[in-house]
């Protein structure tokens, strides 16, 4: 993966607990785990209809550099609209190099 294909802002979040500032009570929410370099990628016609063969959602992939604690419960964030991370798959070579999350479109709602 050549680090210029990185160009996109990425908001990784994962599901929590945050005061509303108006009532001041403990609501259901998201909070911010990072923000990174990423590759946002749309499936090729090809592989989406693959994917749809076996009863996936999964609509994009995003790829970044290796970090360590992102899990399927998590969320990718991308110009406003939520992606719900599918599972995350180390680069094939070291393992260690950078991650690709398969990720599907607005699912999940952190309830």
């Amino acid at each position: 993966m050549q680090i210029g294909k990185l160009r996109h802002r990425v908001r990784l979040e994962r599901p929590g607990r945050t005061q509303d500032p108006n009532t001041g009570e403990m609501v259901d929410g998201w909070e911010l785990v990072a923000t990174v370099w990423a590759s946002v990628e749309p499936l090729s016609a090809r592989e989406f209809i693959a994917a749809q063969a076996g009863q996936s959602e999964v609509t994009a992939r995003i790829v970044l550099r290796h970090r360590e604690g992102i899990t399927a419960g998590m969320r990718a964030v991308h110009r406003g609209k939520p992606y719900d991370i599918q599972g995350v798959l180390p680069d094939p070579k070291s393992g260690r190099h950078y991650i690709t999350l398969p990720v599907s479109e607005g699912v999940n709602d952190g309830s």
